[in-house]
């Protein structure tokens, strides 16, 4: 079997529910490394809440966080790292304008450290893990670096309306994305990002084409690299517009959906 390389979204397709990764997965995963096949994560998180991950499995390749806005080789400093943030000014703009809807909150990440317009316990619990530096205050203040993303969490009814402003308005310079249940969460990182670029830069790097690429994922964030890899697979879990343009879909996140399709393509048993 010629060497392959494995794509894994974190949250609702190698994680289940309760957030870890099955026995079963873990083993077929560790069982796809021992035959030589390649096997890599791509986020939306940031690296301080996904590198426990990327240590339970071993991994050795880079890792791509941000949903492509930061793809770096943690065991490798010297690696061809990539960090595209989006524009302060871009970003104050944007922080000037929701004013004018209805917003819970706003989070700003410079890689790991974290700005929060207001001070909010439930994102902190949230967006904690790790111990990043956190900085609470009006992110047209307290920001002073290009962020790696910026998080709108609005109002339900408000969303769809700050959305219709930022691709009005900024279209051209920042990409947003809406986050699943249960958070009316925006995200947003620089225009052009995503994580099928990302995948691109690793798979260059691995020496490993298109067509031998296994990408998983069940959002929205996972779109472009589900079509860019030679074999798509959307989860049981995934919203329909991924399993509609998905190669192939698997079980849920919870039922092994990864395992069960790697034993059987890979002929892992």
């Amino acid at each position: 079997m010629e060497r392959h390389l494995i794509v894994l979204d974190l949250d609702g397709t190698l994680l289940t529910d309760e957030k870890v990764i099955s026995e079963n997965t873990k083993t077929t995963l560790l069982k796809a490394k021992s035959e030589g096949h390649e096997v890599m994560i791509a986020t939306g998180r940031p690296f301080r809440s996904s590198e426990m991950y990327y240590r339970e499995l071993g991994l050795t390749t880079p890792i791509v966080n941000f949903n492509g806005a930061f793809v770096h080789h943690p065991n490798n400093r010297s690696w061809d790292m990539i960090h595209k943030p989006i524009s302060l000014n871009v970003v104050k703009e944007v922080v000037e304008a929701v004013q004018n809807y209805s917003i819970k909150n706003m989070l700003a990440e410079v890689l790991d450290d974290v700005y929060l317009h207001y001070h909010d316990e439930q994102m902190l619990s949230a967006f904690a893990l790790g111990n990043p530096q956190i900085t609470t205050g009006d992110l047209r203040t307290f920001l002073k670096a290009d962020p790696t993303s910026l998080l709108i969490h609005a109002d339900e009814n408000s969303v769809d309306l700050v959305r219709k402003h930022l691709r009005d308005v900024h279209a051209e310079v920042i990409d947003h994305r809406r986050w699943g249940a249960p958070w009316d969460v925006i995200e947003i990182v620089r225009h052009g990002l995503n994580k099928a670029v990302g995948l691109d830069h690793v798979s260059k790097y691995l020496n490993i084409p298109k067509d031998r690429i296994i990408a998983f994922g069940d959002e929205d964030n996972d779109l472009e690299m589900i079509e860019y890899a030679g074999v798509g697979v959307a989860m049981g879990n995934a919203i329909s517009p991924l399993q509609n343009i998905a190669n192939e879909i698997t079980s849920t996140n919870n039922e092994d959906g990864i395992a069960e399709f790697l034993k059987e393509r890979l002929k892992l048993n």
